[in-house]
């Protein structure tokens, strides 16, 4: 892991890292994971790591768009209520079928939704444009053909023409052998899924979802269900920081709160690693006494130099609100990637989005690892307040019609309600102390 500041010492003040040298720091250290071969419902949420391109067209022949009649457009030319074309029902063409009836001059063959198009015949009519083979008006459906087997044959009436090819769908008309169907960094959804199942494909070679562990500390945390007793609350943040690796594409994995004691929490993070191809943990990384993840980790290189297995952690203070305590490093013989939050919940929310979504989606193998950002008019009562020299993220409301985006509750780093009906991030800029209504800010999009 890089390391471009002085880090905590007894002998002078730590200096203020930007948001961007963190994390550029953070991305320096994450690879994207290794490519594996997996099954297609496996591969869901996953990105493909190579081009894949149709070995068979789709639809690989000729078929019925419609239930109704394959037929010769000459023998319906003309055709109408009054003087409809009578052809020969010559049997029935499924979906599936193998041997296929021949369609000659006067006949039909009664064909189904996704059956292949007989021999000699050139469109289909639907069954509503026919008596369905009764002899009487306009038909509504067919009848099976386990309760009716003589529905194949007789005579059907057909009250309209049809030109050719109509309601027929080609073959390759979907796509054609040879064109690309995915090309690699396609994240695949059920969509996506669904064509590598139409052509044929059962595995596909991907990156895998990264698996992240998720740890909060605090023994004030008690776990929602349970009853709070006197000085505790409930643990939050597990709760929001897992969903958000989940949101972000990962594999979540949360561990009830660790108690503060440095010793549980080391052996608790060892236990992890063996699952985690990230580490987050929440709380304990500021100066109070009893900031347990600084205390565990401070054995693996928080002075600049490495632990035994090569893990290394920096606690930093960056320039920005909330969140301004942050730490991070790699640990283990694998040297896994670990981001220590602060335990504030939205400034562990605003953490997650800034320093671990991309790093998730870093090892995913994707490109655009941030969420997406725009510029938006300030609408508000009065002006903000920025404290100098440091980056802010307020809660917002976007209004994407309007191009404007409103505060939504104050800056304090505790206010969880208001984050819950917030849909975006206001961005105000280290220089900037004051932000009048009717400015224009960056705005992070959280939806």
């Amino acid at each position: 892991m890089s390391s471009r500041a002085p880090q905590d010492t007894d002998h002078g003040p730590q200096r203020l890292w930007s948001v961007d040298e963190h994390l550029a720091d953070v991305l320096a250290a994450v690879r994207p994971l290794e490519p594996i071969e997996l099954q297609l419902l496996d591969a869901q949420g996953c990105v493909l790591v190579e081009d894949v391109t149709v070995p068979v067209a789709l639809p690989p022949f000729d078929n019925s768009s419609m239930d109704g009649y394959a037929v010769r457009t000459a023998d319906v030319q003309g055709a109408s209520e009054e003087f409809p074309a009578v052809l020969t029902v010559i049997g029935d063409v499924a979906a599936g079928s193998g041997e296929l009836p021949t369609v000659g001059p006067g006949q039909a063959a009664r064909i189904m939704t996704g059956a292949p198009l007989p021999p000699g015949a050139e469109a289909v009519v639907p069954v509503e444009w026919t008596d369905g083979g009764t002899g009487g008006g306009a038909a509504a459906g067919m009848t099976p053909a386990s309760a009716a087997p003589e529905g194949a044959g007789g005579e059907v009436r057909v009250h309209r023409s049809a030109e050719a090819r109509a309601h027929v769908r080609s073959r390759g008309s979907d796509v054609q052998a040879g064109d690309l169907a995915l090309a690699a960094g396609t994240v695949l959804g059920p969509p996506q899924i669904a064509l590598l199942a139409a052509i044929g494909r059962g595995t596909v070679r991907v990156r895998p979802r990264p698996r992240v562990v998720v740890l909060s500390t605090g023994s004030e945390l008690v776990q929602p269900g349970e009853a709070l007793v006197a000085g505790t609350i409930y643990d939050s943040n597990s709760f929001a920081l897992a969903a958000a690796a989940r949101d972000a594409g990962a594999i979540a994995y949360r561990v009830g709160a660790v108690a503060d004691d440095a010793e549980t929490l080391r052996a608790t993070i060892e236990d992890q690693l063996i699952r985690a191809d990230l580490l987050v943990t929440t709380g304990g990384v500021s100066v109070g006494a009893y900031d347990v993840v600084k205390e565990a980790l401070s054995s693996v290189g928080v002075t600049g130099g490495d632990d035994v297995d090569g893990s290394r952690m920096d606690f930093r203070k960056l320039a920005m609100q909330p969140g301004k305590p942050q730490g991070f490093g790699t640990i283990g013989p694998d040297h896994t990637p670990l981001l220590a939050l602060p335990g504030n919940p939205v400034s562990s929310y605003v953490s997650f989005e800034l320093f671990v979504r991309p790093a998730i989606r870093t090892l995913m193998g994707l490109a655009d690892v941030s969420r997406p950002s725009v510029r938006a008019v300030l609408k508000a009562d009065g002006a903000l307040g920025s404290p100098a020299g440091r980056r802010q993220f307020l809660r917002g409301k976007y209004d994407p019609e309007s191009g404007t985006v409103s505060p939504v509750g104050g800056s304090g780093s505790h206010l969880i309600a208001a984050l819950a009906h917030a849909d975006s991030l206001l961005v105000v800029p280290e220089d900037v102390t004051t932000v009048e209504p009717g400015s224009e800010l960056e705005v992070v999009l959280l939806g």
